[in-house]
């Protein structure tokens, strides 16, 4: 049997800067649906999952991802699966009890909120597929992701170099030329690209004075001690939590509708995220209560790229990596010595924390009764940090510091 490859590219990016406090915070533009809770709850167990294997894979190193790009670049190809491999993309996102409509449909909508959400972050989801000039796609698939992704679709001469610069030159613009390629070359086996792309710009609410940023000791996993610029924050206000297992603050952008969350926890790092579950965060997130308190973290930078086909297969999707297995027969006619399978599943990302901005937030304890001399919150020592939109309760990106 002749085998095709569908390659799939994620490419999240956050950066972020400063902002004025001295506003009320913005109220939701609308409620979500029940559909639409149901999504992000299906979204945020599916990266909570990808996150902990990640982490147990490489317990020592730095990780940085995003579950909602993940997410809606397989969401893109679960519209061209069929049969038992659609039943195991299904179940591996989650999305076992929604139908394949209602899937389609309050990603469109999920996509629509998030983007407009905050006028003062800047929030940018885009899509695209390219595949092989002459490949006999279905057009239903062109335009169920045409119309619930917002999909770009082209077809190319991936035998013409200029097809490389082409796709590259997409993801450079969507991602704000933080990332500039994600290909050299096109194999010759290859016929299609699925790239997701999430860019985030949002100024902190409450910014830092980087003439009280000094060089400090950041605690690494491995026992070492690192002097990196640590920022700071006298008597801020935030929402704080404070229990057995962990602190917790959230730091708000723009209008307080995006937040970077911080888990500082009190014992091992890798035992706390093996722990961890989208019901005790969102229990957690709950509790969090107005503070005030001097703030300590790490100014850093972060590059992460890691190749997900076996994270994914020992999730449950082992089918679609699978050359005589897979069926993405919904993608194009399948038989006569031809079949499609993933080939590649790759997840890039990008994050940078400083002063005027940051996707590195810090946690706080429950601690609402402001004193003379405010509690200290320094982070100083691995910790865990989400990004995530208030409203829905979607988590954007979720990253853990063990070294810098």
């Amino acid at each position: 049997m002749k085998k095709y490859l569908l390659k799939l590219v994620f490419l999240p990016i956050i950066i972020i800067s400063c902002e004025d406090p001295h506003e009320e915070n913005r109220p939701p533009p609308r409620n979500l649906t029940t559909v639409e809770r149901a999504l992000v709850s299906s979204d945020n167990t599916f990266g909570l999952k990808v996150f902990k294997a990640l982490g147990k894979a490489d317990p020592d190193s730095n990780l940085f991802i995003s579950p909602l790009s993940i997410s809606m670049a397989l969401g893109m190809t679960l519209n061209g699966a069929a049969d038992s491999t659609y039943e195991a993309m299904k179940n591996t996102l989650e999305l076992a009890e929604l139908t394949e409509i209602k899937i389609n449909e309050s990603y469109q909508s999920l996509i629509k909120l998030l983007v407009d959400m905050d006028p003062k972050v800047a929030f940018k989801i885009a899509n695209s597929i390219w595949y092989r000039d002459g490949l006999p796609v279905y057009e239903e698939f062109i335009q169920t992701n045409k119309t619930y992704f917002d999909a770009e679709v082209a077809a190319l001469d991936f035998s013409d170099p200029k097809a490389v610069d082409q796709i590259n030159d997409w993801v450079s613009d969507n991602t704000n030329e933080l990332i500039k390629k994600i290909i050299k070359v096109i194999p010759a086996e290859m016929v299609m690209y699925l790239i997701n792309a999430i860019y985030f710009k949002g100024n902190w609410r409450f910014e830092f004075d980087p003439k009280k940023t000094k060089d400090g000791a950041f605690h690494n996993d491995d026992g070492s001690e690192s002097r990196v610029p640590m920022m700071n924050q006298l008597d801020l206000s935030a929402p704080l939590l404070r229990n057995d297992e962990t602190t917790i603050v959230d730091l708000p952008y723009g209008d307080s509708l995006f937040t970077m969350t911080i888990f500082l926890p009190r014992g091992d790092l890798d035992q706390f995220v093996a722990s961890l579950s989208s019901q005790k965060i969102s229990e957690w997130i709950v509790q969090l209560a107005p503070a005030s308190f001097d703030l300590t973290m790490p100014r850093f930078e972060l590059e992460y790229e890691k190749k997900l086909n076996k994270i994914l297969s020992d999730l449950g999707m082992e089918i679609a990596f699978d050359e005589w297995e897979a069926d993405f027969s919904r993608i194009m006619p399948i038989g006569g010595g031809v079949n499609l399978y993933i080939s590649e599943v790759k997840h890039k990302t990008y994050i940078k924390v400083d002063e005027e901005g940051t996707e590195a937030t810090a946690v706080t304890s429950v601690g609402i009764g402001v004193t003379s001399m405010p509690p200290s919150i320094v982070i100083d020592r691995p910790f865990v940090f989400a990004i995530r939109e208030n409203h829905s309760g979607t988590i954007l990106f979720l990253g853990k510091i063990m070294n810098l």
